[in-house]
């Protein structure tokens, strides 16, 4: 009785965890356990949203008259770099728990051998192989599909994301050379922060490198997706399950700009209540920094958020056709290169960027997307040229 009561548990908070067997899985909506349902229904990532069916929670296989099928056997390999780290730990056991996942391959400078062996005693069919240091790292990405990098430090308190500029940007400069020797197809997942930085750095490298493709190149900005839908569902009493967020611009402060006109369900707030919901996304990330008063940064809900993007990510990879989510592209929406939207994910990276979030906003939010802009394009210039400086500096 215990262990099932563990194992029920494990599966509330990321998901499906038994195998498939005549195409039906145990599932789990939230805290509340399921019995059975069909590969139609929702990732647990997303819970299970009738409004949003059509539009936004990705299936695990689409309808039958949708003309696509994804294979029960559907797996593939995803790599994680920087494992050991306060997102790696938890958001390895979030992938290890895909039934889409056959090899889960965990990469740091240190203290991953650990991980691994903990992780690989999870009865969950994917394999977990460790690999530790630059000498492994070639080894790690031979073959992925889906490379995730959490890499890099930490915020403290009084930190911005800028702050950590320098050292995270180092680190993400090195990986995204080894990914575009070993796994150039691979879809890449940046979560090290600054991301809006760090994913124009990762831009410039793979085009140093004469394989970038702006189609499978993500900035990870789902949590600030999961905030805004929980601090909503909170603030105007909404199941939390049927709430539906876009958040565009980017992933730092007054970048972050959630459109809470375009909340699903349709739902209306007051002028105090917009400015405060907004504050309080924007500003998310500061709460659990000040909150863990120096132990940390936001780990936990990082890395359930990412797991999120890794499962919608790998569902389009299998042949889902109805695959949403909100992340920083390269994109033409505005003037700035990179953008974060609502796209729409396919086999092959980013099918289409959604414009319609930004049509028909609000005055608010259109004066907050104007002052957001300069911002975000110092921060993707800021990223840009430190690759030229160091190419520069490497030939000189």
């Amino acid at each position: 009785m215990a262990s099932t009561v563990a194992i029920n548990l494990i599966g509330a908070q990321a998901g499906i965890i038994s195998k498939l067997r005549n195409c039906d899985i145990t599932s789990y909506s939230g805290l509340k356990a399921r019995s059975s349902i069909s590969f139609e229904s929702r990732s647990s990532f997303l819970g299970q949203n009738a409004s949003l069916r059509s539009s936004i929670s990705p299936r695990i296989v689409p309808k039958a008259n949708s003309g696509s099928h994804i294979s029960p056997e559907a797996s593939y390999k995803v790599a994680v770099l920087g494992a050991a780290g306060g997102i790696g730990q938890p958001l390895g056991l979030l992938i290890k728990m895909s039934p889409l996942v056959s090899a889960l391959h965990l990469y740091d400078i240190a203290n991953v051998k650990g991980v691994t062996a903990d992780l690989s005693h999870c009865n969950t069919p994917s394999q977990v192989l460790d690999f530790t240091g630059p000498s492994e790292l070639a080894n790690c990405l031979k073959g992925v599909d889906v490379v995730v990098i959490p890499a890099g430090v930490p915020r403290k308190p009084g930190m911005t994301r800028d702050d950590l500029f320098n050292i995270n940007a180092s680190i993400v400069k090195t990986l995204v050379e080894a990914v575009a020797d070993n796994c150039p197809e691979a879809f890449i997942h940046i979560i090290s922060n600054p991301v809006n930085s760090t994913v124009p750095i990762a831009a410039e490298v793979l085009k140093q490198k004469g394989v970038y493709n702006p189609k499978k190149l993500f900035g990870v900005t789902t949590l600030d997706v999961v905030r805004a839908n929980t601090f909503v569902a909170q603030k105007k009493n909404l199941k939390l399950i049927d709430v539906d967020v876009p958040v565009v611009g980017g992933h730092a402060g007054i970048t972050i700009l959630p459109l809470l006109s375009k909340t699903r369900p349709s739902v209306t707030f007051t002028n105090e209540e917009t400015e405060e919901l907004t504050r309080r996304i924007q500003n998310a990330g500061t709460e659990v920094v000040e909150a863990k008063a120096g132990a940390g940064s936001a780990t936990l809900s990082m890395a359930y958020a990412a797991a999120r993007f890794v499962e919608s990510s790998l569902r389009a990879l299998a042949g889902d056709p109805d695959v949403y989510e909100c992340t920083f592209v390269q994109s033409e929406l505005t003037e700035l290169p990179f953008f974060a939207s609502r796209v729409k994910l396919g086999k092959n990276g980013v099918e289409s960027i959604i414009s319609a979030d930004l049509e028909g906003v609000t005055e608010y939010e259109a004066k907050a997307l104007e002052s957001l802009k300069p911002e975000l394009k110092a921060s993707i210039e800021k990223g840009i040229e430190f690759v030229h400086k160091q190419q520069a500096a490497s030939t000189s």
